[in-house]
């Protein structure tokens, strides 16, 4: 299934025109949920942290 360069950018436009802004409240959801991938990854990072040097080599 190849896919010209025309018809790629036609898709892209297609795309465009049918996205939307994101409210206030969405964009604060957004937010809210990417922090807490974020820490929650920070956090598993910092727990292997602590295990690997409470092990000996």
């Amino acid at each position: 299934m190849k896919m010209g360069l025309r018809a790629f950018l036609s898709q892209c436009a297609r795309t465009l025109k049918l996205t939307v802004k994101p409210g206030k409240s969405e964009l604060w959801l957004s937010i809210k949920i990417c922090f807490l991938g974020i820490g929650a990854v920070g956090l598993i990072g910092f727990i292997i942290k602590l295990l690997t040097s409470a092990i000996p080599y």
